[in-house]
């Protein structure tokens, strides 16, 4: 079996699918690991490292991809690599299925056997293949770090000589696996910090972290999904929640916001109208800016100000995090593969909970029970 790692093509992505340590553990009898040159330069894993691990370095990607009976990406590859595939071949990269039906249509009538790291089911056995909390843990830790670079104060109490800073004041909106990090992290950095969620059971994790937690009385009592996730509001809610946010926001120095809710755009949480009324000099950093943001003015890929207030709308965060991003994705991906392969072949067994969620395509059909 020949296992392929692409070079990442697309705009702001510098992870890499495998580090050379995972490489490593997976280099074995049954399985040839084969690298696109420099596909690890921009982790800073040179080619060197991986052929130390027993990797082979191809210059030709039609080959590699010829050849490849898994191939494993961080994105999705384009049409025209996966045209390059053999049939049969598994696919194991970020697929958004949900988000992308003609790329799903593609993977099926090609026979192409895909596994999306964005469809791992939230279980407690599959916590290490859990990617999409890997990498928002990363994007929280980086929020809040462009946060204090943005702002202009001391996040932290600070008494001097001259008189005594009182400290900055975090709103985090969105208390899953992002806005937890970021509470962490906006805690040590010295900050006052606030958070809100429709979920009242994250309560307990939020006071944990030093936080205070913001809550509103809603109607709908189930405002979670099976799989952990915030589920939508109905239209009453979400006039209780803004309110709410709206009377916090204004106090705020600054906001991050982690609001998403999968197959859907991400919640309005933020109006340009409490844009308005916050305080000159504060900064909205918005998680959510990819997938139409949690703020009316965010902008994706852009920092602007409007009103006096900072509004960042950051693109694939943990790409800027490339080495770390790509050494936990790749332990990721070694979890999956450890259940995938059975004696050096793909096995799927459907009757695996993991397996049957994460499966997108397999023989000609759609698996996944969130696609049909």
């Amino acid at each position: 079996m020949i296992l392929a790692v692409l070079k990442e093509t697309a705009k702001h992505e510098k992870r890499v699918a495998l580090s050379p340590e995972v490489v490593r553990k997976l280099n074995n009898d049954h399985l040839q690991i084969w690298i696109e040159k420099d596909a690890g330069l921009a982790s800073n894993f040179p080619d060197s490292f991986y052929q130390e691990e027993g990797a082979s370095i191809s210059a030709s990607k039609d080959e590699l991809l010829a050849k490849a009976d898994i191939l494993l990406s961080v994105q999705t590859p384009s049409d025209e690599d996966l045209n390059k595939l053999k049939s049969g071949a598994v696919l194991i990269s970020f697929i958004w299925g949900l988000q992308n039906p003609d790329l799903v249509s593609f993977l099926k009538e090609h026979k192409i056997s895909s596994l999306g790291m964005d469809a791992i089911p939230r279980i407690s056995r599959a916590q290490n293949m859990d990617a999409l909390s890997s990498m928002s843990s990363i994007a929280g830790y980086k929020a809040s770090l462009i946060a204090a670079n943005e702002l202009d104060k001391y996040f932290p109490m600070m008494m001097t000589a001259a008189g005594t800073i009182p400290p900055s004041k975090a709103l985090i909106l969105g208390a899953g696996v992002a806005g937890l990090q970021a509470i962490a992290t906006c805690r040590k950095l010295g900050a006052v910090v606030e958070a809100f969620d429709v979920r009242p059971a994250v309560k307990e994790q939020v006071e944990s972290l030093g936080a205070k937690f913001i809550e509103v009385e809603l109607s709908d009592e189930e405002t979670e999904t099976k799989g952990g996730y915030a589920k939508e509001l109905t239209q009453d809610d979400k006039l209780k929640q803004r309110e709410l946010i709206h009377q916090h926001a204004k106090k705020s120095d600054i906001i991050i916001t982690t609001a998403l809710i999968p197959g859907r755009p991400a919640p309005l949480l933020i109006t340009k109208e409490m844009v308005a009324e916050m305080k000159p000099g504060s900064v909205i950093v918005d998680l959510a800016a990819e997938n139409g943001g949690n703020c009316e003015l965010t902008e994706a890929g852009t920092t602007q100000v409007v009103n006096e207030v900072k509004i960042v709308g950051p693109v694939n965060l943990p790409s800027q995090l490339a080495n770390h991003a790509s050494t936990l994705y790749s332990k990721n991906i070694l979890a999956l593969l450890n259940l995938l392969l059975k004696d050096g072949k793909p096995n799927f067994d459907f009757e695996d909970e993991i397996l049957l969620n994460t499966t997108i395509t397999h023989n000609g059909e759609i698996i996944s029970p969130m696609l049909k």
